[in-house]
């Protein structure tokens, strides 16, 4: 069976260390490795380091503000693999990463896998309910920062929504989910992630938040479990929402002590709330079409 690894690039020169931290094909399981890199050629430096590398250059289409989905559709379409794996720039495979993620396809049956994307710093996405805090055998969705499939799967659902420029990998998985498809999670698979700066990840709540509202669009029998699963997308965009309500009660904002209380666990719980509520505006801006 041919294993494929995909790896989308925008302009991330992490993306070196992502290709050096990884067995070359022909060394271990792997037999290919695709880029698909948007950089328009400001990192040919990596492109020649890498020789080995299938690399496939994207040219952005105009109108289109974020190209991943798209990417991705090319990276499947352009590899040969039985078995599709994904990671993204700037990740670094832990020991034995690939192997881990890719036994129970090859050996257990399994269809589509997934494992933990962990940071090695404090941020936002760094505390107990980021990645890796599952003991389920099964898991309801999976991140394409780490995660392999069979290509019938992607194929029987069509790849990936290229309406998405974030919550792709989610609409992905729940229409696998919906297909039939179990999703393994593999703890031993970890993948580390730089998440960028402060500014980098408020930018990416904002467009996580569109992602929230276009998810519950296209999916509208998952809006009555949305609450319980997936409070963030509902909760803040609703307290924006009453935020002129400050005027006349002036101890509104204060609600926000609760999710800051309820946050007082994570790594850095002031920025978690920001961030939420950064993806609340983010749901408020496509719900009401100011995010074209």
């Amino acid at each position: 069976m041919k294993i494929s690894l995909v790896i989308v690039n925008k302009d991330e020169a992490g993306l070196a260390d992502t290709l050096d931290a990884i067995a070359r094909p022909g060394t271990g399981p792997l037999d290919e490795v695709v880029v698909v890199d948007a950089s328009e050629g400001r990192l040919e430096q990596i492109r020649i380091a890498h020789p080995w590398v299938e690399w496939r250059d994207y040219h952005q289409p105009s109108g289109v503000r974020i190209t991943i989905p798209h990417q991705r559709n090319i990276g499947v379409r352009e590899s040969t693999g039985d078995v599709v794996v994904f990671t993204d720039s700037g990740c670094i495979p832990g020991k034995d990463w690939l192997r881990y993620l890719l036994t129970p396809i090859l050996e257990e049956g399994e269809a589509v896998t997934c494992g933990p994307a962990v940071s090695p710093e404090s941020n936002v996405y760094s505390g107990s309910r980021w990645w890796g805090n599952t003991t389920d055998r099964y898991v309801s969705a999976g991140a394409t920062i780490n995660m392999a499939f069979r290509r019938d799967a992607f194929d029987a659902v069509g790849g990936f929504d290229e309406d998405f420029g974030a919550g792709e990998d989610l609409d992905f998985s729940w229409r696998l989910t919906e297909h039939g498809y179990r999703i393994r999670w593999v703890p031993d698979a970890v993948v580390e992630h730089q998440w960028g700066d402060l500014r980098r990840q408020l930018r990416r709540a904002f467009v996580y938040g569109v992602g929230w509202a276009r998810l519950y669009r296209k999916h509208p029998n998952r809006l009555k479990n949305a609450l319980r699963e997936h409070p963030v997308a509902i909760v803040y965009p609703i307290f924006l929402l009453f935020l002129p309500l400050t005027l006349k009660y002036r101890a509104y904002p204060l609600l926000l002590l609760v999710p800051l209380w309820r946050n007082r666990h994570e790594d850095l719980p002031f920025r978690v709330l920001i961030d939420h509520l950064v993806q609340g505006a983010g749901v408020l801006a496509e719900v009401t079409g100011l995010y074209r």
